[in-house]
């Protein structure tokens, strides 16, 4: 297990990590989710001995390692910018660790062979680095971070540098190796699409702070507070201010948006209403779904579906609708939006309400 117990990190006058208390299980797929400088990389060389914290501590299955070097701890790491040995084959990249560990001809073949079978790269162990596309040479640089049985695991947005077809082959893997391999992942990413597809657990970082963690879906699905909500959203979470009295939020133009049940017990007053863009529709999707008109400020098509920008009062939002739409620029259109789906926030931005997991 691992364990960062009120770890802190300031550089000058700058904080880069703020007091993030986390525990790691083994065997878990933990993922940090946060926008570029939210402090993701600082974390994870933090948890390798890279770094060492301004404060707090860093455990390791009930022992403090903070100020042990990260040549003596069982970790290893993969960034974005796969790094290989050129002058050595697939095999004895991979080998490497395994070789400098002082281990047997026989053994260093098995492992080797096992990571290569898992990354799909047995047919290429006598190949250079460079007769790799970047898509094998990252595969060789996982196997050999895989390989070394490291108790811990850290990939820096591993697959940030590579075309869509090999992120998403490589995206689809992944949960298969780590369940297989029983160690502690850390992956980081700016991307929530990615999270989600990688399931385990999230943490979500705004400026060097943890605003949550937990099972993906549920931070996805559940956020504690606006701040998760938004970093866990692309595209944009949508947002408006709307003021609750009753059972009802009150919109433009006098239309009522129904306050979900759980919420209805909140004081009336100013609340913040999140959505995500697929819950706004160009039709409605339940009984109670409440049509608003907006005024449309771009449309992107991206072959099945259609991301259309709208201006709603002072709010700006964007719709995810399924199909080619054409909309013309300030047309104004009818959409609606689905009571179900609501997140509620007050106006500290602490979580009033949150849709179910299942809608």
């Amino acid at each position: 297990m691992l364990e960062l117990r009120n770890v802190s990190k300031t550089v000058g006058a700058e904080t880069h990590i703020d007091a993030v208390d986390l525990t790691l299980e083994h065997g878990s797929l933990n993922v940090l989710l946060g926008p570029t400088l939210s402090g993701k990389t600082t974390l994870m060389r933090i948890m390798a001995g890279l770094e060492r914290p301004t404060s707090g501590s860093v455990w390791f299955d009930g022992a403090d390692v903070t100020g042990i070097a990260p040549q003596r701890r069982n970790v290893a790491m993969v960034h974005q910018q796969f790094i290989n040995y050129p002058s050595m084959s697939v095999y004895e990249n991979i080998a490497s660790p395994l070789r400098l560990a002082g281990l047997d001809r026989k053994t260093i073949d098995a492992k080797v062979r096992k990571a290569a079978d898992l990354m799909k790269l047995t047919p290429m162990l006598d190949r250079l680095p460079l007769n790799l596309s970047g898509g094998q040479q990252q595969r060789t640089a996982l196997a050999r971070a895989i390989v070394k049985d490291a108790a811990l695991v850290l990939l820096d947005e591993p697959l940030a540098n590579l075309d869509y077809k090999l992120r998403e082959e490589l995206r689809a893997e992944l949960p298969r190796i780590f369940a297989e391999a029983g160690s502690i992942f850390v992956y980081a990413t700016t991307e929530p699409s990615e999270a989600l597809l990688l399931g385990g657990n999230t943490a979500t970082l705004s400026q060097g702070r943890v605003t949550q963690f937990g099972p993906t879906i549920e931070v996805f699905r559940r956020p504690n507070d606006l701040l998760t909500a938004q970093t866990f959203a692309d595209p944009p979470l949508n947002t408006i201010l709307l003021d609750k009295k009753g059972n009802r939020f009150l919109l433009d133009g006098g239309v009522g948006l129904p306050v979900p049940v759980e919420a209805t017990s909140a004081p009336d007053g100013s609340y913040t209403i999140g959505f995500q863009p697929h819950h706004l529709s160009l039709a409605p999707a339940g009984p109670d779904a409440v049509g608003v008109t907006a005024r449309v400020t771009i449309t992107e098509i991206t072959g099945s579906e259609s991301f259309v920008h709208l201006a709603y009062g002072d709010a700006a939002w964007v719709m995810l609708t399924p199909g080619i739409h054409t909309f013309e620029v300030d047309e104004t259109i009818e959409v609606f939006i689905d009571p179900r789906h609501l997140m509620v926030f007050d106006p500290a931005g602490r979580a009033v309400h949150s849709p179910p997991l299942a809608a």
